[in-house]
């Protein structure tokens, strides 16, 4: 009896030494899956894959990048929710994240209690975008025409919601014009359907845009901040021809719900890191994205401010999500 009960125990103690060691493991300690809400080549899924190589190459495990597009990215978001909240399933949501509860009445989750902010990543205006061949040289140009045949022009965006359908929804009102909002899913397809002459302008962010801008085949009319992008020094802003203009779009990282508060800290410090290294910040620059990096309480506050900017503009304007 007394030899079983030292096997037993001895097996015991270590099956709990194991499962210490295991728990005790330094996170991460296998590869880090972060879901991007839309389609790949969109300005989410750049920074994600940017940072992701950076931070991959500090913790000597994998990032996955999983794109899941769809719904303004409620779908990716939904899926965060019911991932362990262990810090390997994370998401990178852009500044429609507070705002999706106002667009759909039966959302699957909750904006605030079932999600742990982590960072804010950075930020970009929206650039208003044409065809390099298109008759409307400046945004006056496409004001005047959309007052002189209402309804008649249509502008793409990355779906309901987001910061390119609010910043066409903030034109339509301060300019007082009747356009089309189009939505697609994501940035990267809107910018396609502009280049294939299917809509004939789109609002977008400056990571997906700057390419195409650079080869010459789009032409900026204006940016969305109040003042003019350093990466676009010649292209005006929305406010020089209709003031009162100001809007932006910015980037965070989120993990579900009952994150550890030193898997949180831990995930903010190497993110913000990976911002701040040379080759990220020339990147980003490029690219017309600002990094910021903050801590999980800056982010969180961050997505309170913009929960109560934009809740009262979208109720007013009847937006819902189709």
């Amino acid at each position: 009896m007394g030899q079983w009960f030292r096997i037993f125990a001895a097996a015991a103690a270590m099956s709990i030494a194991g499962g210490m060691a295991s728990a005790q493991s330094p996170f991460p300690s296998r590869p880090v899956h972060i879901f991007v809400p839309y389609a790949a080549g969109g300005a989410v899924d750049i920074l994600t894959r940017t940072l992701g190589d950076v931070v991959s190459r500090q913790w000597g495990q994998a990032v996955v990048v999983e794109n899941r597009p769809g719904a303004g990215g409620v779908i990716a978001s939904q899926a965060l929710v019911t991932s362990p909240p262990d810090g390997y399933t994370l998401i990178v949501v852009a500044s429609g994240h507070p705002t999706n509860s106002f667009l759909y009445p039966k959302l699957p989750y909750d904006t605030f209690k079932d999600f742990t902010p982590i960072s804010l990543l950075a930020s970009s205006p929206n650039i208003l975008l044409v065809r390099a061949d298109s008759p409307y040289r400046t945004l006056a140009d496409l004001i005047a025409a959309a007052k002189a045949k209402p309804g008649s022009l249509s502008f793409a965006h990355a779906g309901t919601g987001t910061s390119t359908h609010l910043a066409g929804e903030l034109l339509k009102s301060l300019a007082g014009i009747d356009i089309n909002a189009i939505p697609y899913k994501g940035g990267a397809p809107a910018i396609n359907d502009l280049l294939g002459g299917q809509i004939p302008m789109s609002f977008n962010n400056g990571p997906e845009s700057v390419g195409q801008l650079e080869a010459g085949a789009l032409r900026a009319l204006a940016v969305t901040t109040a003042s003019r992008a350093s990466f676009l020094p010649n292209v005006p802003s929305m406010s020089e021809t209709v003031p009162g203009y100001d809007t932006e779009v910015w980037w965070g990282l989120l993990g579900p719900a009952g994150l550890p508060s030193d898997v949180v800290a831990k995930l903010s410090h190497d993110f913000v890191a990976a911002l701040n290294t040379d080759d990220v910040k020339a990147r980003l620059t490029k690219l017309g994205a600002t990094p910021i990096g903050s801590t999980a309480q800056q982010f969180e506050a961050k997505i309170h401010a913009d929960y109560e900017k934009w809740g009262p503009i979208i109720k007013a304007a009847g937006i819902k999500a189709e």
